[in-house]
């Protein structure tokens, strides 16, 4: 759908690459609505710069708990009066190869990563669907792309997110609805600061452009996918390495 200003959900908003997401549809006049299990200091600044709620809102939600995901649509639509974009981003990532992982770490990453991006954006395609028109855009990794050693199950979840984005552009295409993803590499964020000197080094030296990425290589590229500019892209996997995968 090509308006102004649209109305934006985007999960797992407080922090890291969502944080940057919120901010930079927020300088650019959309309306963000917003949930993650707890606030942050961020969130409250986004709150007292918008007291009535007029152009942010978040609410404090576990984007598994499917029931409640969906009242969060239900009174973003009833507050905006529509849903314009889904911006999937919560996700979560326990490091460690599969015969060592629990059991528990394994179905959260299901829950969070996959289930929660699926039960989320049925309740949005809905909304969508009564507007005919809408952009739904994943937040997937290179990691789904080339895998990676200690992220086995991290990474078939994101692979199922890009099997998810090519089917549902088959299916909400003919109703003006597209659908991305953005498969970003290795970003300047609290996820990195956990790596080694040496693990980085290793990075840098695979990637062409002798870099990491920061969350402004990613928020760039979203908004593009949200513009008119795209409005003839649907179903791919847009990837931000640095060339890491060339």
């Amino acid at each position: 759908m090509t308006i102004e200003r649209s109305v934006v959900i985007v999960s797992g908003g407080s922090r890291g690459l969502g944080r940057a997401i919120v901010t930079s549809l927020r300088e650019h006049n959309h309306i963000v609505a917003t949930f993650s299990r707890s606030s942050t200091p961020f969130i409250e600044a986004c709150q007292r710069a918008d007291l009535e709620g007029e152009t942010f809102l978040w609410q404090a939600i576990d984007g598994t708990q499917d029931e409640l995901v969906r009242q969060f649509v239900r009174a973003v639509a009833q507050r905006y009066g529509r849903v314009d974009v889904l911006i999937n981003n919560a996700a979560a990532n326990v490091d460690g190869v599969l015969p060592l992982l629990r059991a528990a770490d394994i179905r959260q990453l299901i829950a969070v990563n996959l289930e929660g991006v699926i039960f989320l954006t049925q309740a949005c395609a809905r909304r969508m669907l009564q507007e005919a028109g809408g952009c739904i855009i994943n937040i997937s990794s290179v990691v789904g792309l080339r895998g990676t050693a200690g992220a086995s199950v991290y990474s078939a979840t994101k692979a199922a997110l890009d099997g998810l984005t090519r089917s549902l552009a088959r299916e909400l295409g003919p109703r003006g609805i597209r659908v991305n993803a953005v498969a970003p590499g290795y970003l300047e964020t609290d996820m990195t600061d956990a790596l080694t000197e040496e693990q980085r080094v290793r990075i840098l030296r695979r990637t062409p452009l002798g870099r990491l990425g920061t969350v402004e290589d990613v928020t760039g590229v979203i908004r593009f996918l949200m513009s008119p500019e795209a409005r003839f892209m649907t179903g791919q996997t847009i990837v931000v390495d640095g060339g890491l995968t060339c």
